[in-house]
């Protein structure tokens, strides 16, 4: 990982903890459950962000590495893993709505 990567991700995780932090100090205080959802979510956006972040470092250095000397196959079978990890494409709300007999209006 580059270090200016490195030095992102880092403080991005420092946020992140403080959120989980607050999180855990909602859920004691018997907080709105609204609140809790809001400040989960927001929790769950940073660590998407995390993840673009350090794939886009994978990208420009360890991607273009591989295909350089010649391992492309090795840079395809790490980025399918990396597809699959992250599961099925999240549906927009319309989207959802649609797919279950809702109605847009």
């Amino acid at each position: 990982m580059l270090p200016e990567t490195q030095q992102q991700a880092s403080r991005r995780l420092k946020i992140i903890a403080g959120q989980i932090d607050a999180l855990q100090k909602q859920v004691e205080e018997d907080r709105y459950c609204v609140d809790l959802l809001d400040l989960s979510l927001s929790v769950q956006r940073a660590l998407r962000s995390l993840d673009a972040l350090v794939l886009e470092g994978h990208l420009r250095t360890h991607v273009i590495e591989q295909v350089t000397n010649g391992e492309s196959e090795r840079a395809v079978r790490e980025l399918l893993r990396v597809y699959k990890i992250q599961g099925p494409a999240e549906q927009t709300a319309g989207a959802t709505a649609t797919a279950h007999g809702g109605h847009d209006a």
